[in-house]
C-alpha cells in the first residue's frame, strides 16, 4: 500500500527529526490531528498523522482486524525507513498501538495511549452486545453519519470544548463511511491485549480526559499501573476527544513527557 493510498503525511522520508505517528480512533482520520501539527513541529518533531484503512482518502472497508491495522501502520513507517518513532494512539488507535507494542516490542521510542483500554471484554457479553447495538442501530434505521455526527461528538466531549475543535471532530465524523464505521465497531469488541501489558518495554504515557466516559480515568490509571514504568496523566475539564477539545493542554502534556524522557536517557 503506497503512502499516497494511505492519505498520510509521511513526506519524503526521514529528515533527521524524530517522527511522532498519530493514529486516530473510530470516526477520525489524519485530519483530526490538525491541532497537533504546528506544536509538535515547533518542538522539533516530525508529526505524521495517518488515515487508517477505510478513513480519509482511503476507500471504505467492510471488515477490520487489529493485526491487519497494526501491520498497516508498520508498513507506513517502514516505507520511509523511520527509526523508532513515537506512537500516539487515541481510543481504537490506542488499541492499534498496543497491538504494535506486542508485535515489535523494541521498535519504538515511546508510546502515548489516549483515552483507550487494554480490552473490550467478552464479545458475547450483555454490555458488549448492547454497545454494538446502540452504535449500529441508528445507521440500520436509515440515518447517515452526517446526521449522527453532532450528537455522537457531543456525547464524547467534555462540558466546554473549543468551538474549532468541536467543529473539526464533527466534520471528520460526518464523512466517515458507514461501512467503515460498522467494521470498526465490530472489530473493537474482539480486542484484548491485557496479557501483554506487563511485557511492554518502551516508555508509556497513559493520558485521559477527566470527563471521558468511553475510557474512564480510573480504568486508565489501573492500566498504567500494569505497564512497567508507565506514567498516568489526567487532563482536567475534557472528555474523550482531548486533542480537539483543548489542544494546548493535550499537546503540552505529551511534549513535556517526551522532553523529560529525553533528558533522562
Amino acid at each position: 500500500m503506497s503512502a499516497d493510498a494511505r492519505g498520510d503525511h509521511l513526506g519524503e522520508g526521514n529528515d533527521g527529526r524524530r517522527a511522532v505517528v498519530f493514529i486516530h480512533g473510530i470516526g477520525g482520520s489524519a485530519r483530526v490531528w490538525d491541532p497537533q501539527m504546528a506544536a509538535f513541529a515547533a518542538a522539533g518533531f516530525r508529526p505524521v498523522p495517518l488515515d487508517m484503512p477505510g478513513y480519509g482518502a482511503r476507500p471504505a472497508v467492510t471488515t477490520m482486524d487489529f493485526e491487519e491495522l497494526a501491520a498497516d501502520v508498520e508498513a507506513a513507517i517502514g516505507e520511509v525507513g523511520e527509526l523508532k518513532p513515537v506512537l500516539v494512539g487515541h481510543s481504537m488507535g490506542g488499541m492499534v498501538v498496543q497491538t504494535m507494542l506486542r508485535r515489535k516490542p523494541d521498535a519504538y521510542h515511546a508510546a502515548v495511549l489516549v483515552g483507550t483500554s487494554p480490552a473490550f471484554g467478552n464479545p458475547q457479553g450483555d454490555f458488549q452486545k448492547a454497545f454494538v447495538a446502540a452504535r449500529l442501530a441508528p445507521l440500520a434505521s436509515g440515518r447517515t453519519m452526517a446526521e449522527l455526527a453532532p450528537e455522537m461528538v457531543d456525547g464524547m466531549m467534555g462540558p466546554h470544548p473549543e468551538a474549532q475543535g468541536r467543529a473539526l471532530a464533527i466534520a471528520t465524523m460526518a464523512v466517515t463511511p458507514a461501512a467503515t464505521y460498522r467494521a470498526a465497531v465490530l472489530c473493537l469488541v474482539n480486542f484484548d491485549e491485557r496479557a501483554n501489558l506487563g511485557a511492554i518495554r518502551v516508555p508509556v504515557l497513559c493520558l485521559v480526559g477527566e470527563h471521558d466516559r468511553n475510557a474512564p480515568p480510573q480504568m486508565m490509571e489501573r492500566m498504567a499501573s500494569r505497564i512497567p514504568g508507565a506514567r498516568f496523566r489526567l487532563l482536567p475539564g475534557v472528555g474523550h476527544l482531548p486533542n480537539c477539545e483543548a489542544p494546548a493542554l493535550f499537546n503540552a502534556a505529551i511534549l513535556d513527557c517526551l522532553a523529560e524522557l529525553d533528558q533522562n536517557r
